[in-house]
């Protein structure tokens, strides 16, 4: 899978969680925040990010969804 050339995946930072680059914001914080209601404009003033860092977050997190294999397990 292509990583978004604003996200890193890097072992030694945030435990190898993907994250926004030259941050330690992981992606998943990120969507925590944005699932939580915050806007995009209260997310970059609050961590000194850009629009553009926050839509590669959407970005990686679409792509890892639609790269997912779903399957039914009968119970």
């Amino acid at each position: 899978m292509e990583v978004p050339e604003r996200i890193v995946i890097d072992s030694e930072k945030c435990a190898g969680k993907p994250c926004i680059r030259g941050t330690r914001l992981s992606v998943d914080f990120i969507l925590e925040l944005l699932a939580s209601g915050w806007s995009f404009t209260q997310i970059q003033e609050e961590y000194e990010i850009e629009k553009e860092d926050i839509l590669a977050v959407l970005q990686y997190a679409h792509k890892i969804i639609s790269e997912e294999d779903v399957f039914k397990i009968s119970t």
